[in-house]
């Protein structure tokens, strides 16, 4: 494999897609794919939190111009919107495509065209937009889509609250990892998602994706081809728990990290008073300066 070849090209070459498509949808069986472990059987049609039977529902796609430099270049980052998510945060600012279900249901094959339609437009990466509750039926497009030519690098962009043992399986797919990494307060993360194991399970997450991918790693046109990239949200009031998400990023995961420190948090959907204003220009500020102090430097 050539050191910025998309990592599926060689599953599809030494037959990888075979016992991992199948272990993935007998996981479908019994749905344990994410934190949540609903024990729905999708393929049976069952829904659980995350809404979503056998097949995937899409809300959008299109070259994205709003997202990281590394991803964007000069034709746009090739993102998929999935309907409905795992985590559901009350604030989540595509309402409408999360908590609502806005989305048309496709096959493996019409998730496929996608993909390769977007690499037609010239976009320089496939970027899967909450994909954690869609792994199986990512998988099973991307082996079709690869059949069929497709070959620029697989942006997995989460919420980081994600299984391990999911994670695993997608070592020979998945070329960027961007999470997020929203909070560190089990009280505020129960508050915001109903996930009060939030921070810990998205620790061993982030750690498992570093294994994986390791630093970020970019062309020489400044175009990221694999790696770890993470997102981090400042919230109103320091609510995020900034300082011990940085802490952990500098300390467990590596000094290097890329991390983009965002800003445009902004009211919406069902949520407490507390987080019902922008955060302000300090704020942010203090939040880009707490990530300085503990020795992160590569900021996007």
């Amino acid at each position: 494999m050539t050191q910025n070849q998309a990592i599926y090209r060689e599953t599809l070459r030494t037959g990888g897609f075979n016992v991992l498509l199948e272990t993935l949808d007998n996981r479908l069986r019994a749905c344990d794919l994410c934190p949540r472990k609903c024990g729905v059987n999708r393929l049976a049609g069952e829904t659980g939190t995350c809404k979503t039977g056998r097949n995937a529902l899409v809300s959008s796609y299109s070259p994205h111009y709003g997202e990281e430099s590394c991803l964007v270049g000069t034709h746009g980052s090739g993102t998929i919107f999935f309907t409905h998510c795992n985590l559901l945060c009350n604030f989540c600012q595509n309402y409408e495509i999360s908590h609502e279900g806005k989305g048309i249901e496709v096959s493996e094959t019409e998730l496929a065209d996608i993909m390769l339609s977007l690499q037609l437009r010239d976009c320089h990466n496939i970027n899967l937009v909450s994909p954690s509750h869609v792994i199986p039926q990512i998988a099973a497009a991307v082996r079709i889509a690869c059949e069929n030519g497709l070959r620029i690098p697989l942006v997995y962009n989460s919420g980081g609250y994600d299984d391990i043992s999911a994670l695993r399986l997608l070592e020979g797919i998945i070329d960027i990892y961007m999470p997020d990494l929203k909070f560190s307060d089990p009280g505020f993360a129960a508050e915001c998602c109903s996930a009060a194991d939030y921070f810990e399970v998205t620790k061993d997450a982030l750690k498992e994706m570093f294994r994986q991918k390791g630093l970020l790693q970019m062309d020489n046109q400044g175009i990221a081809y694999r790696g770890l990239m993470i997102r981090h949200l400042v919230m109103p009031s320091g609510l995020a728990g900034t300082i011990k998400i940085m802490e952990f990023l500098a300390s467990e995961i590596s000094p290097d990290t890329y991390i983009n420190v965002m800003d445009q948090y902004r009211p919406s959907g069902d949520i407490p008073p507390k987080i019902s204003r922008p955060i302000s220009l300090y704020e942010y500020r203090q939040a880009v300066e707490i990530a300085a102090s503990k020795g992160l430097h590569n900021f996007l």
